[in-house]
């Protein structure tokens, strides 16, 4: 099973997701941790290759971003609306 870890920066977006989507996103992280690339999270590498930050959904707006530490071992980096996400990710 994936161990989680989580950034501040992940705790304080979760905070702020909606109730429903915090709920959602619950699950997938269990789904999450079974099986980090179940076809139901549509998980994706994303660009540009070499900063290692993957994606997975919550629903069909909400992501989130994540990167492999090890082989059992995740971080959570943020998570929020896709369209937000991408744009802290060009700034990071």
């Amino acid at each position: 099973m994936i161990e989680i870890h989580y950034t501040e920066e992940f705790e304080r977006r979760y905070q702020e997701l909606p109730p429903p989507v915090q709920r959602k996103a619950e699950r997938r992280e269990r789904l999450f941790r079974e099986n980090p690339f179940h076809p139901a999270l549509k998980t994706e590498k994303l660009q540009p290759l070499k900063r290692e930050y993957w994606s997975f959904r919550i629903d069909r707006s909400y992501r989130i971003i994540f990167r492999f530490e090890g082989t059992d071992k995740v971080l959570f980096v943020t998570c929020g609306h896709h369209h937000w996400i991408y744009r802290y990710l060009l700034a990071h």
